[in-house]
């Protein structure tokens, strides 16, 4: 597909340490004009010469003097973060994407449950925004490790909304119940879940025992799905060419590394798009979240950035 996102450069003003891990990045346009718009749950790309990240934007949508995203040092990096945390000062230039969002406040919800882990409570503080003096009810589950890992605790307790958010800290043995919390909510409450993988599944698998529909539950996860199980044989259809998808690979990674298809893929995490291509012959094992679970079901196109094949040969029209 075309490329939906336009790139554009914008200077770093300000940088503060959140966390030992986690750096809040303040992004501003050159001419003083404002960026452009975004509501709560959006992300930007930042591109490097060697990377393509995507990070969440967590500053208020209502002011677009600037941007600010928080980047959490991983290790191993696979290059973005380090880079920020490293390289990046005050006055850096740095080239991003427009905003888009795959992890919007469903406007029919009830009441918003929000659930962070860690990394993952930079988008929801973008939403608190959208939220403050709505008339949709929402409250904040914040689960962290230890105290000083809870990165922008003072933007959520001395802000408006300092009354409706939780904090769970596992070393103090204050911890997220997940059953508990599911168990008292009011029919028409959606879920939206970022963090770690384990939280992540466990919000999804905790809701389906507690009767919560599918479509009540939204979750956000900057981080390719691993590249697990068989082995499997990708064929471009243009070309005629088979190429072997080793367990641990992606198709990306198979194509690229014998420059068999020229791909453009600006994320590598299932986010932005742009990688996405048509199935003409077998299924594909989705981990993407661009696509939705429809699209998912009827088996037209793949990101090949981070799905995989559920079948032995895959026919892909590259």
């Amino acid at each position: 597909m075309s490329n939906p996102y336009e790139m554009f450069e914008v200077r770093v003003s300000a940088i503060e340490q959140a966390s030992p891990l986690i750096k809040r990045f303040t992004l501003v346009r050159e001419d003083g004009q404002p960026l452009p718009a975004f509501s709560g749950g959006s992300h930007v790309i930042v591109q490097g010469d060697s990377f393509s990240n995507a990070y969440s934007l967590m500053s208020d949508p209502r002011n677009l003097s600037h941007y600010q995203i928080g980047v959490r040092l991983e290790e191993p990096s696979k290059g973005g973060s380090a880079f920020m945390h490293q390289q990046v000062e005050v006055g850096t230039r740095l080239t991003i994407s427009t905003p888009n969002n795959l992890f919007a406040l469903d406007p029919s919800a009830a009441r918003h449950v929000l659930i962070a882990g860690g990394i993952g409570i930079t988008p929801f503080l973008a939403q608190l925004h959208d939220l403050e003096g709505g008339d949709t009810p929402y409250e904040l589950h914040y689960a962290f490790r230890s105290p000083e890992h809870g990165a922008f605790l003072g933007d959520l307790e001395a802000g408006p909304h300092a009354r409706y958010v939780r904090f769970y800290i596992d070393s103090l043995d204050r911890r997220l119940d997940l059953k508990v919390l599911f168990a008292g909510l009011e029919e028409g409450a959606h879920l939206y879940v970022c963090g770690p993988k384990p939280l992540i599944d466990g919000v999804i698998d905790g809701a389906k025992a507690a009767g919560i529909a599918d479509e009540r539950v939204h979750w956000e996860q900057f981080a390719a799905a691993p590249a697990e199980g068989a082995a499997f044989t990708v064929v471009l259809a243009r070309s005629g060419r088979e190429l072997r998808v080793e367990e641990g690979m992606t198709i990306l990674q198979a194509i690229e590394n014998v420059k068999a298809a020229k791909v453009e893929c600006l994320c590598r995490e299932g986010v932005c798009g742009t990688c996405e291509t048509a199935i003409l012959e077998g299924e594909a094992e989705h981990f993407d979240q661009y696509l939705s679970d429809a699209e998912k079901a009827s088996q037209q196109s793949l990101m090949l950035c981070v799905s995989r094949s559920r079948t032995a040969r895959l026919v892909i029209d590259l």
